[in-house]
């Protein structure tokens, strides 16, 4: 199969005119209110199709009245995930390289007007070093966050990320994709950020709804509504095709904003041609020196929590689902089940943060963590309790299988051939390299058991690259 991909759509847009519009949203809301046991089910087994769900169809869905529903909703969201992403789990971990900003957003422990806040941007010894320890814990994929402040201009993340590519550490310490959140840019400035070989662009919307928008974004350049829900449509047009989107839950209501975010995914696909790689589902969790996130507006429970991660699984079955350590660990357990495919590990939200945690000091975090686990446990977790495979596979980004390519082999369903060996041989480099003896122990009899569910050609192409791994050689993937 060939690994080359289409250029992307040249998307055409007016970034004056929002494309959320805020009463077509309300009327599917109110329309598809109170539904039925039958029509509630009628959706479950449309979306086992594995073709994503309309507006109205996730309306119904989010508005579901009968408790006895969110089982089978909740088994149709594993179903789905099993087939398009099977057992595996990407790990990553965010490194934030500057909490200056320029913007004060009310939810916010960063924002400009915490004066509090000890600020920090790292300097270029300090950043080799957070690479470094996280290549000791064993990570592969970095997300690097960078505050809204002009001394992180394109030029200074690119010179970063190019720091961050360069550290060698250890015996196979090595950093082999990094995703970037900072704040949306022109489409020239995209250009340069593209060059530095990035992975995932990632920027939230935070909240889809103007008003509210408006009403938390007090000052800076965030004010500004529909430049930065036209982010990825310039990032495309840059040639960036993955991007990553998402709602701060709380803000607003969340059937609203789920709904809008979907809008987001639509516009992208019809638009440039492809729709987000990533959606992430942060919800609002207490931060220093921002009084809002003590008492969010819309508070998203965890039963809602749970059945909003399971709508979307079935509304954009392809869509990489990302959960960060703001949730519990107990939590970030039971959203595995219904849909993330992708979770932060061993994480620190503070610039410096994982020389600190090493020295045993902390500074204030951009917001409250709720899995605090090492990485080692969080594996030895993720392997005897769900039976899940740690990935830490970066071959489908250097062969090229990005953007609309990547959805075109995810539909057919090529996970199989290509995610499931690279995660077991990732995981086995990860295994032999980092882990503690009982991880060590219970990640190989793992590898041995989805091994064995394997066809037999396949078995042998993969114990022949584990072999290889085993005698030393490194980054293998197929």
């Amino acid at each position: 199969m060939s690994t080359h991909h289409h250029p992307l759509k040249q998307p055409v847009y007016d970034p004056q005119t929002s494309f959320i519009y805020d009463d077509g949203l309300w009327a599917i809301i109110d329309q598809c209110a109170n539904p039925s046991i039958e029509q509630v089910r009628a959706v479950l087994e449309k979306a086992r199709q594995c073709q994503g769900l309309t507006l109205e169809e996730t309306a119904v869905l989010l508005q579901n009245t009968h408790p006895e529903l969110d089982e089978e909703l909740f088994a149709v969201a594993r179903e789905i995930k099993d087939t398009i992403y099977g057992n595996r789990i990407v790990l990553f971990a965010p490194l934030y390289v500057s909490n200056h900003c320029a913007n004060s957003c009310s939810y916010c422990g960063f924002n400009a007007d915490n004066h509090q806040l000890k600020r920090k941007t790292l300097s270029t010894d300090e950043l080799r070093r957070e690479v470094e320890i996280l290549q000791d814990m064993g990570h592969k994929r970095i997300l690097a966050v960078y505050g809204e402040h002009p001394r992180n201009s394109v030029n200074a993340i690119v010179d970063s990320i190019k720091t961050m590519y360069d550290v060698k550490h250890g015996d196979g310490g090595e950093i082999r994709r990094i995703n970037v959140n900072c704040a949306p840019m022109s489409v020239e400035d995209f250009r340069v950020l593209k060059s530095a070989a990035i992975g995932t662009y990632q920027c939230f919307q935070e909240t889809y709804h103007k008003a509210t928008y408006e009403k938390v974004h007090l000052k800076g350049k965030k004010k500004g509504f529909n430049y930065r829900l036209y982010a990825m449509h310039r990032a495309m047009e840059a040639g960036i095709d993955d991007v990553g989107i998402g709602v701060l839950f709380g803000l607003y209501d969340h059937r609203f904003e789920l709904l809008a975010m979907l809008a987001h995914v639509q516009e992208l696909e019809q638009n440039c041609g492809v729709g987000p790689h990533t959606i992430s589902f942060p919800r609002i969790e207490p931060a220093h020196g921002s009084e809002l996130s003590e008492r969010p507006p819309y508070e998203v429970n965890d039963d809602c929590f749970k059945r909003i991660v399971a709508i979307t699984r079935l509304a954009v079955p392809y869509t990489g689902l990302i959960m960060s350590t703001r949730e519990s660990a107990e939590m970030r357990k039971e959203l595995l089940e219904l849909g993330v495919s992708q979770i932060s590990a061993g994480s620190s939200t503070a610039p410096g943060g994982y020389q600190k945690a090493l020295e045993r000091q902390h500074d204030a975090e951009q917001f409250s963590l709720g899995d605090h686990r090492p990485m080692d446990e969080i594996i030895y977790e993720l392997v005897t309790d769900s039976k899940s495979v740690p990935s830490f596979c970066t071959g489908c980004y250097r062969k090229g299988r990005t953007g609309d390519h990547f959805i075109g082999l995810a539909k057919q369903q090529f996970i199989g051939k290509f995610c499931q060996p690279n995660a077991l041989i990732t995981f086995r480099e990860y295994l032999n390299d980092y882990a503690s003896d009982r991880t060590r122990e219970a990640g190989n009899a793992l590898i041995e058991s989805e091994l064995a569910s394997m066809s037999p050609a396949r078995e042998r192409n993969v114990r022949t690259c584990l072999a290889k791994t085993d005698g030393g050689e490194r980054d293998i993937y197929l």
